[in-house]
């Protein structure tokens, strides 16, 4: 549905506006509604009482409610698609959280170097991307240390053996990215790096290219709907090319 077929239509909105809350959903749908050329017209349910007599007149569960031309659409999932707009998946598997952390490190990595050194693109650059990328998915995965733990365990071969392994990795993966990052205790960053980068590596191919099964990824946390696969192997297989190159990088001091 275009902007031209909805100019000067009315749609009727109601939704929940308590002095204590405000519905998130009926702020997105008002302007979604605006944004696609309708005029709003807006009813505030005000308390409790309201609402739930609202939907028991309705029929309905949830707030709130979009009303065209005398027709329910419904709340805002049910707008979007009257309007002919996608509807996200809740279950969809996604690597946009992978790809958002990796970003965010590539860019810190290229601003520390620059603030350092004048220029952006150096080896420095490089070590810090990795390490900044492992800091940032350990920050993910501390976010519920149990909830990462209960996916980890699925298919990490030495977790499931021993259990508290699933809770030690994300400490683990943490110290290691921030040791590496300022190239400190390498004899602490480095043998912690190689061990849980193989055992990761390890376990990731087994689970996904040898039992070929279909399984989420907990390198984002345990909330996270990214897919066992590629991404992850290679998230493993560089945080042992950085072991070794810091190994490298030692020896040569």
């Amino acid at each position: 549905m275009t902007n031209a077929q909805t100019q000067n239509r009315t749609a009727v909105l109601y939704r929940m506006v308590m002095p204590k809350h405000i519905c998130p959903y009926g702020v997105k749908v008002k302007h979604l509604l605006q944004s696609k050329g309708f005029r709003v017209e807006d009813h505030w349910l005000r308390t409790r009482e309201e609402t739930d007599a609202f939907k028991s007149e309705h029929g309905v569960k949830t707030t709130p409610q979009v009303f065209i031309d005398g027709r329910r659409i419904g709340g805002h999932n049910d707008t979007r698609r009257f309007l002919g707009l996608n509807v996200a998946d809740p279950d969809a598997v996604s690597y946009v959280p992978v790809l958002a952390v990796f970003a965010i490190a590539a860019a810190l990595a290229l601003a520390v170097s620059f603030a350092v050194f004048g220029t952006a693109l150096t080896s420095r650059a490089i070590e810090w991307f990795v390490a900044f990328a492992m800091a940032l998915l350990a920050m993910l995965k501390l976010q519920d240390v149990d909830r990462f733990a209960t996916m980890f365990l699925g298919y990490d071969l030495l977790a499931r053996r021993w259990v508290p392994y699933a809770y030690l990795y994300p400490f683990g993966e943490a110290l290691a990215g921030v040791l590496m990052a300022a190239r400190a205790l390498p004899w602490l960053s480095i043998p912690i790096a190689l061990f849980i980068g193989t055992i990761g590596g390890a376990s990731v191919f087994q689970a996904v290219y040898i039992q070929k099964r279909e399984l989420k990824c907990a390198c984002v946390g345990g909330s996270g709907r990214v897919p066992l696969g590629f991404v992850s192997l290679t998230e493993n297989v560089v945080m042992v090319g950085m072991a070794l190159w810091m190994l490298f990088m030692s020896s040569m001091i």
